[in-house]
């Protein structure tokens, strides 16, 4: 029997799919990426905005109509898809390891407690439930004997992780004590106060990756407050302050949204200043999409496709210039990445750059230093670095 997992959204989902795919195989599935093949199709989808909702259910349909004799399992945050769950104290503590990727993803948290306006998560995926603390290094060091040399750490809302009087600061420490020669990748982090403690764990780990990604959405405090987001500017402010005086060359990414109801040009100009005001590294921009069941979906003051698009366009720019900028920096240094394509010896460095290593064979998911010579667009081109 042949399984084929479509996954879209994010590293949460990616991680979840994972996970299930190594279930599958350890019940003595195969896996197949060609639709005609496959006898299950399992479907982990995305609802945080309207479009990638629209998209996920048109790849359903695809497949109801083109092979109705075959059985469709959806998952993740779709409305018919079945509420993820933290696993119970009585299951095994055994679940097979996923070995397919090149970097194992941890998920340690699900559900989020907050109510944004423009968000519909929460309703699918509920309130925020945190993974065991022992069961998380546990997982972790089952990762490591399976030969990882980095993991992603991923969760819904990891600024709410809590468990046994640990927070996620807590965490981080501890999966980066397990082994020196992996590297523990944060995924996204609110940038609430209690961040700073994240940044300062960060700081004290060299096996804890140089980069922060913070869903800061807007750069405006009216906006942010319309939105409900458990923070304002002047944290924002805080944390990546903090952050950067710590981490020199720390790779800083963050999600802007533009074109929120009522935002107006002053408002979009903050946004563009923020951006502007650090060195942000990579830039995940997206106009609003009004979404059908959250409280700004019927907030006045829409905003016009069109101004949402240019609004986006410039911010992207500003972004993709400042990547850039920020990959010409890394000429003459030295780089660790974990090799994720052993044809074409590249990966992704702990600022997550990508790299490719010229002349030299790796081996897919070894952990490697190399010295960058030259940047094409953002593309690190290095020399392996011999280790003696």
């Amino acid at each position: 029997m042949k399984v084929c997992f479509e996954t879209f959204g994010c590293r949460l989902n990616k991680a979840e799919a994972l996970q299930m795919e190594a279930e599958y195989l350890a019940k003595g599935w195969e896996t197949t990426k060609t639709h005609k093949d496959a006898d299950l199709f399992v479907v982990r989808g995305c609802s945080v905005t309207r479009r990638a909702q629209e998209d996920c259910e048109k790849l359903i349909a695809h497949l109801r109509h083109r092979y109705p004799a075959k059985v469709i399992r959806v998952c993740g945050c779709l409305p018919q898809a079945t509420r993820s769950k933290t696993r119970e104290d009585s299951e095994p503590d055994e679940v097979p390891v996923p070995i397919r990727t090149a970097r194992a993803y941890l998920k340690v948290q699900d559900g989020c407690a907050g109510k944004c306006t423009f968000c519909i998560v929460p309703k699918f995926r509920g309130s925020s439930k945190s993974v065991d603390f022992v069961r998380v290094l546990d997982q972790a060091k089952r990762f490591v004997d399976a030969g990882y040399h980095e993991i992603v750490v991923t969760g819904c809302n990891l600024a709410l992780y809590s468990s046994q009087g640990k927070r996620l600061h807590d965490l981080l420490l501890a999966l980066a004590d397990i082994d020196a020669g992996c590297r523990i990748r944060l995924g996204s982090v609110e940038p609430e106060i209690g961040t700073l403690e994240t940044v300062r764990a960060m700081s004290e780990r060299p096996n804890i990756c140089r980069f922060l990604h913070l869903p800061i959405q807007s750069g405006a405090n009216r906006i942010l407050k319309a939105m409900c987001r458990p923070y304002l500017v002047h944290d924002v402010d805080e944390v990546i302050s903090t952050a950067t005086a710590l981490m020199p060359n720390l790779g800083l990414g963050c999600d802007l949204m533009t074109g929120f109801p009522d935002e107006s040009e002053l408002d979009f100009t903050a946004t563009v200043g923020l951006l502007k005001r650090f060195p942000f590294s990579k830039a995940h921009v997206f106009p609003y999409s009004r979404r059908p069941g959250t409280p700004a979906a019927g907030f006045p003051n829409q905003i016009a496709r069109t101004v949402k698009t240019t609004r986006a366009r410039q911010l992207t720019e500003a972004a993709l210039a400042a990547r850039q900028k920020f990959a010409q920096s890394f000429i003459g240094k030295t780089v660790e990445l974990v090799i994720e394509d052993a044809q074409k010896v590249s990966g992704w460095t702990g600022e997550y750059l990508p790299c490719k290593i010229e002349g030299s064979v790796v081996p897919r998911k070894k952990l490697v230093r190399a010295r960058v010579y030259n940047v094409k667009g953002d593309l690190l081109r290095a020399h392996l670095i011999k280790e003696k």
